[in-house]
């Protein structure tokens, strides 16, 4: 296998950026992070997004080896999601992002403002 190298079309890098960039793998990821939890308390955690689009992420970051599925003997059967190791060293280092986001939305909202506002003004 050669080196990986993101810039190449066909390094499988890609996947994983792809999977970094997803919202909501990184709302996931950050949920899950503190404490194990169960697929509706992770719909009702992460508003807007879907029961299958929630499944497919799920599905995924458990293919990749983020979280780990845990079905519970339970009537009917309960199950969980838990982070994992590789998963941990992600949502750290994905977190600050979450975080620059949060203390910056204002900024990005004012400069879209101002953008549009210009693009509008040369269209007229």
């Amino acid at each position: 296998m050669k080196a990986a190298n993101a810039y190449s079309a066909d390094c499988p890098t890609r996947q994983i950026l792809d999977r970094v960039g997803d919202k909501w793998a990184v709302l996931i990821l950050l949920l899950v992070r503190d404490k194990p939890m169960r697929f509706n308390a992770l719909r009702r955690a992460i508003e807007g997004i879907s029961q299958k689009m929630l499944s497919q992420v799920l599905k995924s970051l458990e293919r990749d080896g983020l979280i780990r599925r845990r079905a519970i003997a339970t009537v009917p059967v309960t199950v969980e999601y838990s982070i994992m190791p590789l998963g941990a060293t992600l949502a750290g280092a994905v977190d600050p992002l979450r975080d620059w986001a949060e203390r910056n939305l204002k900024e990005v909202l004012a400069a879209q403002r101002r953008y549009d506002a210009q693009r509008k003004a040369l269209a007229a």
